[in-house]
């Protein structure tokens, strides 16, 4: 009786204590990514390099993860799930203090890389682990909290960078992952066991579906691809277009961010429930949003309100499409998260070409026009595929009451 007494508090400790490293570890990797977009004059004038070089920080750092993050999860998928986070965020604490102490641009450069192909494999297991500790019912609200958590990196982590930045120096907020990391590192070392990774509860989507998965990663990618199409320019169109002097549109970019784990709280809440009209309604509103901007943001009471619900929609978005890929994963879950994490990472660049292309070509309204329409396809690839599978089961059903007995 004591030793069954003892493990249910050891499993109450994990639950509480695994998933709060994780949320803090995905705040703190989300946080360094986007670090530099603040700091970017300071470390080009301490570095002695251009403001577009250092902008490359950030670029790079993305590439990285689109690139390595199906390698990384296929190389790795062996490795038990409690020694792949610590070296993980092990190589977060020390690639942020490299990063910190660098003298040279190529240095600095180097440790960002390795701190992206931590990321990379990051979002592959994180899931995986932190859903893995419950029950199915409520696999969607745990990542809904985690989702939050990084998407709380826009609307706190990268502002507070930038201003401790201003007022200390660049080394400093990049260099506090490091601590933030340790503090994560610590906490899985102790409460998660070491298990095979077949083995755990969450290893395997719950109803295997390849078909399925298809659908959610082409609508995935061209939401995501929308939504930077239009996004990567909102500060130019809520000044031509909007007419908003430029320090409204940056107030407006803080209402922008924290709209972002606003929908993803209240998605998270519904999730369980109702998984498929979770994922339609995001990519939905998303398109509803940026087709909004396009026809009447030169309201500027209009705009404000399409914009949050752009804002609202994001975060949601890739959540769950995250949560559908628990489900569906044809085969490994870390494997098919890392294929949705990776080419997250390469809509994003693609939706930043693709209105630069239109930009050139036309005018910024056109940049929502496009990435709405884009979102719009999202939709109709997640209504055809339901329409098909609802069709589908009718069909068998049909067949088995007309079955001669």
């Amino acid at each position: 009786m004591d030793g069954t007494a003892e493990q249910a508090r050891q499993a109450r400790w994990r639950r509480s204590a695994v998933p709060a490293a994780l949320m803090l570890a995905a705040f703190t990797f989300n946080t360094a990514e986007n670090l530099p977009i603040g700091l970017l004059e300071l470390i080009a004038e301490s570095l002695r390099v251009s403001v577009p070089t250092v902008g490359l920080l950030v670029t790079g750092y993305g590439v990285t993860v689109a690139v390595a993050s199906v390698p990384l999860a296929h190389v790795m998928r062996g490795v038990a799930r409690r020694h792949v986070l610590t070296t993980l965020l092990a190589a977060l604490v020390v690639s942020s203090v490299v990063a910190a102490l660098a003298t040279s641009y190529g240095l600095l450069l180097a440790a960002r890389l390795l701190t992206a192909l931590a990321q990379a494999l990051f979002w592959a297991v994180m899931g995986p682990v932190a859903v893995g500790l419950f029950a199915p019912g409520v696999r969607g609200r745990i990542l809904g909290v985690l989702s939050v958590a990084g998407s709380l990196a826009l609307v706190l982590g990268v502002p507070a960078g930038t201003w401790l930045g201003h007022r200390t120096g660049w080394p400093v907020p990049i260099a506090a992952p490091s601590a933030l990391g340790l503090i994560s590192l610590v906490t899985i070392a102790v409460f998660l066991p070491t298990t095979r990774p077949d083995q755990e509860q969450a290893a395997y989507g719950t109803r295997p579906d390849a078909r399925r998965f298809g659908t959610v990663l082409m609508a995935g990618t061209l939401a995501a691809t929308g939504a930077f199409t239009g996004f990567t320019y909102i500060v130019k169109f809520l000044g031509d277009v909007s007419g908003f002097e430029q320090a409204t549109a940056s107030v407006l970019l803080v209402v922008f961010g924290a709209a972002c784990p606003a929908g993803v709280t209240i998605t998270g809440a519904v999730l369980d429930r109702f998984p498929q009209a979770a994922l339609t309604t995001a990519v939905a509103t998303q398109a509803v949003g940026m087709l909004g901007l396009c026809a009447v943001g030169a309201e500027p009471v209009a705009a404000v309100v399409f914009l949050v619900l752009m804002g609202g929609a994001l975060g949601p978005v890739f959540m769950t499409a995250q949560n559908a890929m628990l489900h569906c994963a044809p085969g490994r879950t870390d494997l098919a998260l890392a294929a949705n994490s990776g080419s997250y990472n390469a809509r994003i660049a693609a939706g930043a070409a693709l209105g630069g292309l239109v930009l050139r070509l036309a005018d910024v309204r056109d940049t929502f026009l496009t990435g709405g329409l884009l979102t719009a396809g999202g939709c109709a690839v997640l209504h055809g595929a339901g329409a098909l599978r609802r069709g589908g089961a009718g069909s068998r059903a049909k067949g088995r009451r007309t079955r001669p007995g």
